[in-house]
């Protein structure tokens, strides 16, 4: 088993020290054009850096990787809310105006975009195209297109899109390669939302409707082009010859395979047999126990399959089965704590992980950006969050913990405990079954995709133990197509909920967890948030002026979505566990995020 033994700890330490120091060298003053920006001080590489530092700038050209997905697609327009996109298709075929590096908390660099220009205020951004950047069919990437593709995402586009071009007050070609846009918002992060906006070729959507589910790939001037696909079964991307981008120090080392494809199955469970038959190349594996037990092929003991754990540092994340609070039943938080003490996390951790993965205690965990359980709001997060005392829920300011989640029958005070709160909140079990005044029973669904087995196995332990509470509660699976079309119109009780979270949030934040999305279709606000507090939380977030009040209302934020008591978490890991194929390889040195993004398939190569 191949194993990185690597201080990201000290990592973070040392490269948000540069974040917030800069480099004296090549700091340039404010609204002069650079090379790169960070959400605060100065970007950590300079203006003649040769390569990414967690790339291998030799790394050999050539190959093939293929990756497994469960479920199916059937659109080739990821950018809109219809239908369902392959995996890979905007990463490896569409650019962005500027390019992330993950070995920062947050700083980007000219991809499309030969540099970047703003103020100290951040009230403009102004980009300069590289004269040589061209689109897949070799006609240059033009200011019109990306003042079109603004405009299009932020009006037709996925939702996502549509807050930051809500931001933009103003926006003017400046020069013949250059755009200017102004805000009419204070955010200071908008600047590094409108680099990583994804750049669309205009003329390849006259004429039609944007926003309409289409088998028609986007016109990119990525790496990497659609050179065949079967939709719902396959998808593969070739290498283009004729990349723009080859020889730019942002892509060395990058982009190395001349073909990625994605294979699609039925469900993860077929997916892992594909990948022990020789079928996919690589595989993901999110449970402790079957890495453990389970990988015993032959290909494993001869070294043909590989074997990696990938440390990182980014936070735990929100993971676990979330209640959808536009339902009445779970509109009073003493239900949802009830909910919660209710599950026994202890079981089906050992059930399910042989008892290694830890629970997941707040949004932000496992990083700096994450409150300390139990204990009490003080300083600068207690001053941000002290406005709204009279609304937040109890736990917020005083202090709150996930509670210790041994649900068995070991443990018959936690069941007192969650009977109390929910007789508080009227219901009451009455011949056996929890009901309300009005004499209706308290059930609920749990919507689940056809072949997670894992997360079935979990939520059917739920479902027993939520009968010592008098509660009758289902599992209902769907498949994949069925289960994006309710999540999008939250038409579900219950469901898993699964929210990556990186070290640098922001106006991702609103979408998350903004009172749009109690409403608006398509948000990833799933359980309903409503809340001013945490919409002033984010608003602090973005408008920060330095990495310490940023840190404060993150940590409030924190404290607020998980005293909120909105989902019953489940476990984090604090490395990434890969089996792979032996000819393919990756970088010594592992970016701060991990395998998060920008890992693989990018920075890998094949080798024999």
């Amino acid at each position: 088993m191949k194993h990185h033994i690597f201080q990201n700890a000290t990592r973070l330490g040392v490269v948000l020290s540069l974040t917030l120091l800069g480099s004296a060298a090549f700091a340039q003053s404010a609204a002069d054009p650079q090379h790169g920006i960070a959400m605060y001080g100065e970007p950590a590489l300079p203006p003649d850096f040769v390569s990414l530092p967690q790339v291998n700038p030799d790394a050999p050209k050539g190959g093939k990787i293929v990756f497994g997905e469960s479920g199916s697609f059937d659109s080739m327009n990821p950018f809109i809310l219809k239908g369902r996109a392959p995996a890979g298709l905007s990463g490896l075929t569409v650019e962005t105006l500027m390019g992330r590096n993950y070995d920062e908390p947050f700083a980007l660099y000219g991809l499309l975009a030969e540099s970047i220009a703003t103020d100290d205020a951040r009230t403009f951004v102004e980009f300069t195209l590289r004269e040589t950047a061209k689109f897949s069919d070799g006609s240059p990437v033009t200011v019109e297109d990306v003042k079109w593709s603004f405009e299009t995402l932020g009006t037709l586009g996925n939702p996502r899109y549509h807050g930051a071009w809500k931001k933009i007050g103003g926006m003017e070609q400046t020069g013949p390669r250059s755009v200017k846009f102004t805000f009419n918002t204070e955010d200071r992060e908008l600047p590094l939302i409108l680099g990583l906006r994804p750049i669309l070729q205009k003329a390849q959507w006259q004429g039609k409707a944007f926003d309409e589910s289409s088998l028609e790939a986007p016109i990119g001037s990525g790496p990497y082009i659609v050179d065949s696909f079967e939709a719902g079964k396959y998808v593969s991307y070739k290498k283009n010859p004729n990349w723009w981008g080859a020889d730019l120090p942002f892509n060395r080392g990058q982009h190395n395979f001349d073909e990625v494809r994605y294979d699609y199955f039925g469900d993860g469970g077929v997916v892992f047999e594909a990948f022990k038959g020789g079928l996919i190349s690589s595989w993901r594996e999110t449970n402790p126990a079957k890495w453990e037990s389970v990988y015993d092929w032959p290909e494993i003991a001869s070294g043909d399959v590989v074997k990696s754990v990938i440390p990182h540092k980014r936070p735990s994340g929100i993971e676990g089965f979330v209640m959808n609070t536009r339902k009445p039943i779970f509109q009073d938080w003493r239900v949802r704590e009830a909910l919660i003490m209710a599950f026994d996390f202890n079981l089906v951790n050992q059930t399910l992980n042989g008892g290694a993965n830890p629970r997941i205690p707040s949004y932000f965990g496992n990083s700096p950006l994450g409150f300390t359980p139990g204990k009490p709001a003080e300083g600068a997060v207690l001053a941000l969050l002290e406005p709204f005392k009279a609304d937040l829920l109890p736990g917020t300011i005083e202090g709150y913990a996930v509670p210790a989640g041994d649900g068995g029958t070991s443990n018959r005070q936690t069941m007192r405990a969650a009977t109390a709160l929910l007789e508080e909140a009227g219901w009451t079990v009455q011949d056996g079954v929890l009901k309300n005044a009005a004499g209706e029973p308290f059930t609920f669904e749990i919507v689940l995709v056809n072949g997670a087995n894992d997360m079935i196995s979990t939520a059917e332990i739920y479902v027993e133990g939520l009968k010592r509470l008098g509660i009758q509660a289902r599992v209902q699976t769907v498949d994949d197509a069925q289960y994006k079309e309710r999540t999008n119109a939250y038409n579900f009780d219950m469901t898993h909920y699964i929210r990556s979270l990186s070290l640098s949030p922001g106006n991702e934040q609103m979408l998350y967890w903004g009172s749009a999305g109690v409403a608006e279709p398509g948000t990833r606000n799933w359980m309903g948030v409503n809340s001013p507090a945490a919409e002033a939380m984010i608003t602090a977030m973005l408008n920060a002026p330095d990495q310490d009040g940023f840190i404060a209302a993150t940590q409030a934020l924190d404290r607020i979505l998980t005293a909120g008591r909105y989902v019953v978490p489940l476990w984090y890991s604090d490395v990434s566990r890969l089996a792979h194929r032996k000819e393919l390889k990756y970088p010594e040195r592992l970016p701060l995020y991990g395998d998060w993004l920008g890992f693989q398939p990018e920075v890998w190569w094949y080798e024999q």
